[in-house]
């Protein structure tokens, strides 16, 4: 198999949430456990970090690996989704998997997969397990896909877990409040392992609290901890928040004998991009017209980088936009700007809310614009309204970004 072949096979035989949604979505750990077990259990081969949240726990889980790199430990690093390469989802120093060792370990593993109808996100976990033992990393920093409590990555037993915050997302999946949720992300939680909550909210404070005491774990808060005048080169005021997390990890890391210095962190949180290959965070794409994609993709993602464009100057806002067909639109339409020029599109996936539509559900509400065939069309027809003292937005969806950077 050649490393296209591979991906293909992997994409289309296997469920995937990325592009079927719901169905795709496995509330069982059964099948993970047992490919771990074929693999002769590689997760009990190297230290971890696991982080778990509603927003922000991509850019931790870079922010925390870069810092780890630059205090010289060997580190692993798992995320999801991918933006244009499936081996962004695994890397070694920031150096993605090689296509060799992907094809090798599909190809080795093709019939167990086969047999036990493993899903797209469950192999890529024993791959990227798999990967960081035969590498012999210091230490793994893995990102949840959803949730926590059944997602595939929560076999491992972290030095420390971590969850950023609690939003109303996946809902379908998690339930439908906070204390839900927060129920389903505390499941990462183990037994005497020191718990980083990122925020403080009445809501999920009790049910991180009451977890946190049944497994005899130390929980600390870092936005009641921490104040940091550390700078990052990942732009957006909203990053501050993460940095914060990061760095409360970081100490309850030194309290478990890692060596990290000050110098370390500083270097680290203002290398994060280089280090760590990080794609999507508020990405300037574009100087003149300013031009800058995310992929916060739900109220609270949305509400952040909505914030951070009422800091920029402009003259007229660009906004081209897409979503999935399961995101609930009334759930962020406050949080888009009125006053924009919307470019809608659809992200080439099964699962991309067609353009038209998009447009027709959120004109009621007084957002305006035209319906593109593509990410791409959309975006050129803004590139071409826009003056250079305009700024052109690119968002809604983590496929959307993909599409463009």
């Amino acid at each position: 198999m050649t490393y296209t072949d591979t991906l293909d096979w992997m994409f289309s035989q296997l469920p995937m949430y990325q592009k079927q949604g719901k169905t795709a979505f496995k509330k069982d750990l059964t099948n993970t456990l047992k490919l771990a077990a074929h693999l002769n259990n590689p997760q009990e081969h190297f230290k971890s970090i696991h982080i778990a949240g509603t927003n922000g726990k991509g850019s931790t889980s870079h922010m925390i690996a870069s810092v780890l790199q630059e205090a010289g430990y060997n580190v692993g690093l798992y995320t999801s989704p991918h933006l244009k390469d499936f081996r962004e989802r695994i890397r070694v120093n920031g150096k993605k998997a090689s296509k060799a060792f992907v094809v090798a370990f599909i190809e080795k593993q093709k019939a167990f997969l086969e047999q036990h109808q493993l899903s797209f996100f469950e192999m890529t976990v024993g791959m990227a397990f798999a990967y960081f033992a035969e590498m012999q990393v210091d230490i793994a920093v893995i990102e949840v896909g959803l949730g926590g409590r059944l997602d595939s990555t929560n076999i491992i037993t972290p030095e420390v877990s971590v969850i950023t915050n609690i939003g109303l997302d996946h809902t379908q999946f998690l339930g439908n409040t906070l204390g839900l949720i927060a129920g389903e992300k505390a499941g990462i939680i183990k037994a005497k392992v020191p718990v980083v909550i990122g925020e403080t909210h009445p809501e999920t404070q009790a049910v991180f609290n009451a977890k946190a005491k049944v497994k005899a774990s130390k929980i600390v808060y870092a936005d009641q901890l921490v104040t940091t005048a550390f700078r990052s080169d990942m732009i957006g005021s909203y990053q501050i928040k993460n940095l914060k997390t990061a760095y409360q990890s970081i100490k309850e890391l030194r309290l478990k004998g890692y060596t990290i210095t000050e110098t370390n962190v500083k270097n680290g949180f203002l290398n994060v991009v280089s280090n760590t290959g990080l794609l999507g965070r508020w990405q300037v794409l574009n100087t003149a017209p300013k031009t800058v994609c995310d992929t916060g993709h739900n109220k609270e993602g949305l509400t952040y980088v909505m914030a951070q464009l009422l800091k920029e100057t402009y003259n007229t806002l660009h906004i081209v936009f897409g979503v999935v067909k399961d995101k609930d639109l009334k759930t962020i339409v406050d949080v888009l700007p009125k006053t924009a020029t919307y470019y809608f599109c659809k992200p080439e996936i099964s699962r991309g809310k067609p353009a038209v539509d998009l447009k027709r559900e959120l004109m009621p509400y007084g957002l305006t614009g035209k319906a593109y065939n593509s990410v791409n069309e959309a975006y050129k027809m803004a590139l071409k309204a826009a003056t250079k003292e305009d700024f052109i937005f690119i968002g809604g969806s983590t496929f959307v970004v993909a599409e463009i950077i």
